[in-house]
């Protein structure tokens, strides 16, 4: 796999606006969901290591899809960082910022966003490199007005974030139109329960309520 260069993978996050967080319990639904994010206008999607069944979706939307931008998240060892990069991930995701786990990603060359919540956490993740953060809980942590106050003292370095954690089709539209924020993560877009009734046509249609959201904030344009 030809891993995406952080400008283009930004560039393309930034257009799409939005990343579907998806927990997949049988890899035979793999596929579906991310035929059904499609339909509704969303093409880059976070498998999260949360199920057995995560590696083999990753396989699997990768050969049968591979327009789609599919990264994994919740990875939380150097190993998971190397397992997931040779599945063919085009990005990784923490929820916590862990040195090793981002040194490690660096040196194998996969695009990473470790998770931030404190200015502290920022700063270790600048100082490792890491320019494109996720934002985690967002919501619980205090929200778009919390990630303003921390995001200032290191805008000049042009750190953009991906919050997550209490975002959904409500509030999208606050949280795009923040400069700091790149695109957001949410598993509104693809839910559990969804996957597991394999209710496609309700995923497509939150995908496009989703994607309408992004288009009239930014125009469809990166």
């Amino acid at each position: 796999m030809n891993t995406p260069s952080p400008d283009s993978l930004h560039a393309r996050l930034h257009r799409t606006g939005v990343i579907a967080v998806l927990v997949i319990d049988d890899a035979a639904d793999a596929v579906p969901v991310a035929r059904a994010l499609q339909a509704g206008g969303v093409d880059s999607i976070e498998l999260t290591l949360r199920t057995d069944a995560a590696m083999e979706s990753l396989r699997r939307i990768r050969g049968e899809l591979p327009e789609m931008l599919a990264g994994v998240g919740t990875i939380l060892t150097p190993k998971q960082v190397n397992d997931v990069k040779a599945a063919g991930a085009a990005f990784g995701v923490a929820p916590g910022m862990n040195p090793r786990v981002v040194s490690e990603a660096a040196r194998i060359g996969l695009p990473f966003s470790p998770g931030v919540c404190t200015p502290t956490d920022i700063e270790l993740a600048v100082e490792q490199g890491c320019r494109l953060l996720k934002f985690f809980p967002s919501e619980p942590s205090g929200g778009l007005a919390y990630l303003r106050a921390v995001a200032a003292p290191f805008a000049h370095l042009g750190v953009k974030y991906i919050p997550l954690g209490g975002v959904g089709a409500g509030n999208a539209e606050d949280y795009l139109r923040e400069p700091h924020v790149l695109a957001l993560g949410g598993s509104w877009l693809g839910p559990r329960d969804a996957i597991k009734q394999k209710d496609w046509s309700a995923i497509t249609r939150l995908a496009s309520a989703a994607t309408a959201i992004v288009n009239r904030v930014r125009g469809g344009a990166a």
